[in-house]
């Protein structure tokens, strides 16, 4: 099931599956969409029901009128959540959308009784800075399409492989070529480390061996040692994609868990 949610013009789109147990919320990385989580939502819908949504000006919900930053997705996707009705649900973040769930969790409080965290971007002021400067500049499409062979090429080498999810996540970022950039660069803006300080829910750190911000884990356990930490497969990331069965069956356990 899909659908959109939100006023003409600032309208949010999401993938749905289950009709019963509870609710889960799944956010992409930056620059993506919900796509990602298609192979995984119908491996989710037979336990809970699990909302994948595109974050505003990703994928085919529809852009701000300006960049914003982490708080502002937040608010944005927690407003789509109360029109859909749902009360207490739990989170599940992939690097950008980990800091968003990380935002949604703190603006809702008690409703989010469980977090579930991959790849949070608990970088140093330093890091954060660099990747602001340099790791997603401004981009346009060029006459001759070289520019998709660019995003090809950067993404064999983050991804490594298979051709199938590299193109889905070329196509991803091609689509939104004028503004790919503006979560990333909220993401690199954000400290996730007072919001993860501080949210009531229970968490899970579930993180590909390989990922790129696997280390983070590090840190997030000594911020909240009470987290729970599983990582799965010697992968780049891209669990809920790569791994369907076994990102649901983890996820399931750890929701399940009282």
């Amino acid at each position: 099931m899909r659908g959109y949610v939100g006023p003409e013009g600032s309208q949010v789109h999401y993938r749905m599956a289950g009709s019963t147990g509870p609710v889960l919320v799944l956010l992409h990385e930056s620059p993506q969409a919900s796509n990602v989580f298609e192979l995984a939502l119908p491996e989710l819908g037979w336990t809970m029901r699990a909302y994948a949504f595109d974050t505003p000006g990703y994928g085919q919900s529809d852009p701000p009128s300006d960049p914003l930053e982490i708080a502002g997705y937040a608010e944005l996707l927690l407003s789509a959540i109360d029109e859909l009705g749902i009360d207490e649900f739990a989170v599940y973040g992939q690097h950008t959308g980990a800091s968003i769930a990380l935002e949604i969790a703190r603006l809702a409080g008690a409703r989010v009784n469980k977090a579930i965290l991959s790849g949070l971007a608990l970088l140093s002021p330093e890091t954060r800075a660099s990747f602001l400067a340099d790791w997603a500049p401004d981009k346009a499409p060029k006459a001759d399409g070289s520019h998709f062979n660019d995003l090809w090429e950067k993404y064999i080498g983050l991804w490594e492989s298979p051709p199938e999810l590299l193109n889905l996540s070329v196509t991803n970022i091609a689509s939104v070529l004028d503004r790919y950039n503006w979560a990333y660069n909220a993401a690199f803006r954000h400290d996730p480390a007072g919001p993860l300080a501080s949210i009531e829910a229970s968490l899970l750190l579930f993180t590909a061996r390989r990922d790129m911000l696997a280390y983070c884990d590090a840190e997030a356990l000594r911020i909240r040692p009470d987290a729970k930490q599983v990582q799965l497969t010697d992968t780049t990331g891209q669990l809920a994609w790569r791994e369907p069965r076994e990102f649901a069956a983890v996820v399931h356990s750890f929701l399940s868990d009282s």
